[in-house]
């Protein structure tokens, strides 16, 4: 089992104690709801449940089995497979900010990037980043640690969000030592 799936796996068992519910009533809970969306089922879990959105979201999947990641395996599919389909169109600008940021990252040490839908989780015990388009001309960076010093470029998002920060980059220059410092604080972090 790898360290993601050791993570997962715990998140799952957290979520159960938290809750009070084996994974079979968590489950039925979601098939039982009457919703299908993911996003509806995910906020439901978190009002009926007080489950954050990381918690919630994974759970979700977990339950749905609609891990991108999980079916791209199943599929055959590489990540460089998942990379050109999320890169593709007029989305295809946006891969040498990805290019970049991975090829920094790289250089901090070992690390798992997990292909989602429209962008890649980046984990060690816990994520720490998200890449990906944001639009047709804009990269996101989702940065998850806390307390990063104040700069022009960095959105603070809402407690329980996926990522406490967000920043959007429209070219590969803007990668810079310290957007790369923010990145390797939340590697730290995470880890």
């Amino acid at each position: 089992m790898s360290s993601v799936e050791r993570a997962k796996a715990t998140q799952i068992a957290n979520i159960q104690k938290k809750t009070g519910k084996s994974l079979d009533e968590l489950t039925n809970l979601i098939q039982s709801s009457g919703l299908s969306k993911h996003g509806e089922l995910r906020n439901m879990l978190m009002e009926k449940l007080g489950l954050g959105f990381g918690d919630a979201t994974n759970l979700v999947h977990f339950v749905l089995k609609t891990d991108v990641e999980i079916a791209a395996k199943e599929k055959g599919l590489s990540t460089a497979d998942v990379l050109d389909d999320i890169y593709s169109g007029p989305k295809v600008s946006l891969r040498p900010i990805y290019e970049k940021l991975i090829s920094s990252i790289q250089q901090f040490g070992e690390f798992e990037i997990a292909p989602k839908k429209g962008y890649v989780s980046l984990r060690r015990k816990r994520q720490f980043a998200m890449l990906g388009p944001a639009s047709n001309t804009q990269f996101e960076l989702g940065i998850n640690v806390k307390n990063l010093e104040t700069d022009e470029r960095l959105v603070e998002q809402p407690a329980g969000s996926m990522c406490n920060y967000k920043v959007r980059l429209t070219n590969a220059d803007q990668v810079d030592e310290i957007v790369v410092s923010w990145v390797r604080r939340a590697y730290q972090a995470a880890g």
